[in-house]
């Protein structure tokens, strides 16, 4: 009995031994089964990974199902219609690892063929005028094995920038050869324009297809290679959208580029154009970019004496060649500036050093524009209707950027317009007397000057003399002065000549400060700048009549009042009168005393 049982054990052991290095030699033969083929592990945007012969734990699993993949740009709804494309380079057998119902680790491929015949000649075809051909070319018998081929994309899977595969690579010159050929692709399934979600196994190229509705923003993929089967491939397309902003510098002390300033008339200001690139700029192998700046009517760019924009380029910070071939162009005719570069990746500096540009370049331009008067003003120094109500009002200068936006084609892009903005003030003077401060008075003559500028004076339009006389400020019927095109700033204004029969209260000057806030960023906001006078102003002679808290119309307005004029008194009026009366009595007395004496002398001489 104990021998039929010990006899019983050993046949179970020896079954149960048996049976596992079956499951072993199973497992071991799955192994092989996947790597007898060639095997190579392919991720998103191009690049190769390392091939690994490292299970986990789960069982390596062959993808039966439809693969699935989905393209993605997170946040960025304003590129929901972008659609995009696929295309099947290899068909293959696709394992992975399946651990409870879940796909997880690398994916490999065998039993490699040609999706068709149609891919095949695309891509075999793709490097005929290339000499010498890439390392690893496919040749002889191998020209079409897709084996080889795909041994040969594995060799040169990781010529990429991040995901982004290079220009002229190997990956990128396959991708630009199916772009060009007449193949059928496939479609996006359902409204998604980036959801495929009945694919066949295999290795797959995808690509945009058309951008957005809003396109013109938007820009193409660098090419995604991917292995479809297994698990579900979830991808960001491979780009950012180029974008652009313009800046304007204030000339306060330690000022920065911000989005608005102000200035007085005539004075130039300097603007700052600021583009990125697309981060998959590698991808193109030639990159156009153009910056058009478009200025209002009331401003003019700084020219040199042909005409030409004075304009500062930079690509990080170097300083970029003004060459057409191998930097820019430049060009400024009805308001409008343009920058452009034909190939922004063949820009050198000003001593002929290639400037590198990759997916985190950043393209400057700075220039100089100033309020016009010549443009403002007419013969007459009146302010033209266009420009009425300038002061205040902001004068909006718009941008935008043009640029490549398909590695694999000529198309453009161009970026939604971005505004800065330039204030200007003016002040508002009201001469009244003490007598009458509700009455204005005509005629009283001012000077205006900035303080620290004791060598110039500002005329009514806001721009600078040194002839005083050329800049003075006479009161109209009303008791009014204006002057507009004045910066934030201190100034000092004279009364030179009274009104008829009052004091000059203000030869020493008014000495007044034109002040802001936060300026805004729009181009519907008035701005009204505030005003304080300086220490030891008598507030009873001047007056500001109007802040920045009230009313906006861009000006400072003052009331300036002059004391009324005093002779000296006369005092005993009737006295005088009769003093007057006597000594005229006395005065005729003594004439006809004079006139008779003189007859009496007469007749004595006769006789």
């Amino acid at each position: 009995m104990l021998r039929h049982r010990q006899m019983m054990t050993d046949r179970m052991r020896i079954k149960r031994k048996t049976e596992e290095k079956k499951m072993s030699m199973n497992k071991n033969i799955a192994r092989l089964a996947v790597t007898a083929g060639l095997t190579a592990a392919l991720s998103f945007g191009g690049v190769m990974a390392p091939v690994t012969m490292a299970f986990a734990e789960g069982v390596p699993t062959v993808a039966t199902e439809k693969g699935k993949v989905f393209i993605t740009d997170p946040g960025t709804a304003e590129y929901a219609d972008t659609s995009f494309k696929g295309i099947q380079i290899f068909k293959a057998t696709v394992t992975q690892n399946k651990d409870e119902g879940v796909w997880t680790g690398d994916k490999t491929l065998s039993d490699i063929a040609w999706a068709n015949d149609s891919v095949m000649r695309a891509v075999t075809t793709a490097f005929d005028t290339d000499e010498p051909k890439p390392a690893g070319f496919p040749t002889d018998a191998d020209a079409k094995s897709p084996q080889a081929w795909a041994q040969f994309i594995k060799k040169h899977g990781n010529d990429k920038d991040g995901n982004n595969v290079n220009a002229g690579s190997v990956l990128d010159k396959i991708a630009a050869a199916l772009e060009d050929s007449n193949l059928t692709w496939a479609k996006p399934s359902g409204s998604n324009k980036g959801n495929f979600e009945s694919l066949d196994q295999g290795y797959w190229l995808f690509v945009t297809d058309v951008p957005s509705k809003t396109g013109n923003t938007d820009v193409y993929t660098s090419p995604i290679f991917t292995i479809v089967g297994g698990s579900d491939v979830n991808v960001a397309p491979k780009k950012s959208v180029p974008n652009v902003t313009k800046a304007v510098k204030d000339d306060a002390t330690d000022a920065t580029f911000n989005k608005s300033a102000d200035s007085r008339m005539d004075q130039p200001i300097k603007y700052q154009l600021a583009g990125t690139v697309a981060s998959n700029i590698n991808t193109y192998s030639t990159y156009a970019y153009l910056f058009t700046d478009n200025l209002p009517g009331s401003m003019t760019v700084k020219c040199d004496e042909d005409g030409s924009p004075i304009v500062d380029v930079k690509i990080d910070g170097k300083t970029v060649k003004a060459d057409p071939a191998s930097g820019y162009t430049k060009s400024y005719s009805g308001g409008v500036l343009t920058v452009s570069f034909v190939d922004l990746k063949s820009c050198v500096d000003e001593k002929n050093n290639a400037i590198s540009v990759n997916g985190s370049s950043n393209v400057t331009v700075e220039y100089e524009a100033k309020l016009d008067s010549t443009k403002i003003f007419d013969d007459k120094g009146k302010i033209k209707d266009a420009f009425q109500g300038l002061v205040g009002k902001p004068q909006k200068n718009t941008v935008t950027l043009t640029y490549s936006n398909n590695p694999h084609g000529n198309g453009i892009g161009t970026t939604v317009e971005h505004s800065a903005y330039d204030y200007t003030y003016g002040i508002d003077v009201t001469k009244v007397g003490s007598d009458d401060e509700n009455k204005g008075l005509a005629g009283v003559e001012f000077t205006l000057q900035e303080q620290g500028d004791d060598g110039n004076y500002i005329k009514a339009d806001g721009t600078k003399t040194p002839d005083s006389e050329q800049a003075k400020l006479t009161t109209d019927a009303s008791g009014k002065i204006n002057v507009v095109g004045l910066d934030e700033g201190t100034y000092v204004l004279t009364e030179v000549k009274p009104a008829p029969g009052y004091n000059n209260s203000h030869s020493a000057g008014i000495t007044f400060t034109i002040t802001r806030g936060a300026l805004p960023a729009d181009d519907t906001t008035v701005v009204n700048p505030g005003c304080t006078l300086a220490n030891g102003t008598d507030e009873n002679l001047v007056k500001v009549a109007q802040t920045n808290t009230e009313a906006a119309d861009g000006k400072v307005h003052l009331t300036v009042t002059d004391q009324q004029g005093s002779g000296l008194p006369l005092t005993g009026l009737n006295g005088v009168t009769f003093t007057w009366i006597a000594g005229g009595a006395v005065l005729c007395i003594g004439v006809a005393h004079l006139i008779r004496s003189r007859k009496q002398a007469e007749e004595s001489e006769q006789e």
